[in-house]
């Protein structure tokens, strides 16, 4: 078939970027609800160079392929996306949010970046309240070291999928350190601007205000729908355990 009457179907640049080696397995990150960000070289250079193509063809799904300002990419599905989409449970969020919190940290710089399991769960119990986080495990938690030690199991199950969705990176084959990737903004959005986003980042954990990225998909289709009358929602990821 000539590039004219390709050109008739689809753009060639399109064309070429399905036929892409690269593309089978990205497409599917994307659609597990993965984030690419400029650590995966090939993949985040291929979404460079084709977002404008690939934008067009996701749409046909109700999905959104998205650039963060930070320079990560994701796909963001509208209500009525093809594409099936899962909610990441209250823990999976608040983890992120401390994540997000330790990212904007003096400690990041200091530590290379790299941060333990055991660093994360102190600041979760530092940061957030104890007593709703052991009720996520234990709606009759009494505070125990039992309840304390199934909760501290729990964030770490949250951090492995939080690792499958392309936030973190647990550091070879050692699980208990990971570094935290730019993507973790998704979990702070409304403090990538103002003075200090540290602080306004801990304010939302404190508060309760961190939208969920369910929320935050919908407040985008509140938008939409005011504007262009288009709804947006959530992603998908496969559940799995740590």
């Amino acid at each position: 078939m000539s590039s004219t009457n390709i050109e008739q179907v689809m753009p060639v640049k399109l064309a070429l970027a399905l036929a892409n080696p690269i593309f089978p397995a990205l497409d599917s990150q994307l659609r597990a609800g993965r984030h690419i960000g400029i650590e995966e070289l090939d993949n985040h250079a291929f979404l460079m160079d084709y977002q404008t193509f690939l934008e067009e063809f996701y749409a046909r799904y109700n999905v959104e392929l998205i650039r963060a300002p930070e320079g990560f990419f994701y796909l963001r599905p509208r209500s009525t996306t093809l594409i099936p989409r899962s909610v990441l449970s209250e823990l999976d969020m608040m983890v992120g949010k401390i994540l997000c919190y330790l990212y904007l940290s003096p400690e990041r710089l200091a530590n290379e970046g790299i941060f333990t399991q055991q660093e994360l769960y102190d600041e979760l119990l530092s940061l957030a309240d104890e007593g709703k986080l052991l009720k996520l495990v234990n709606q009759r938690s009494t505070g125990s070291d039992l309840d304390r030690a199934k909760l501290q199991e729990k964030m770490r199950a949250s951090l492995s999928r939080l690792r499958r969705l392309g936030m973190v990176w647990f550091m070879g084959n050692d699980s208990s350190k990971f570094r935290i990737m730019e993507s973790v903004f998704r979990f702070g959005a409304d403090v990538r601007s103002g003075d200090d986003a540290r602080e306004a980042q801990l304010r939302l954990i404190r508060d309760g205000e961190a939208m969920t990225l369910e929320r935050a998909a919908a407040a985008s289709d509140n938008d939409d729908a005011e504007n262009d009358s288009e709804n947006d929602a959530s992603d998908s990821a496969e559940e799995e355990q740590a």
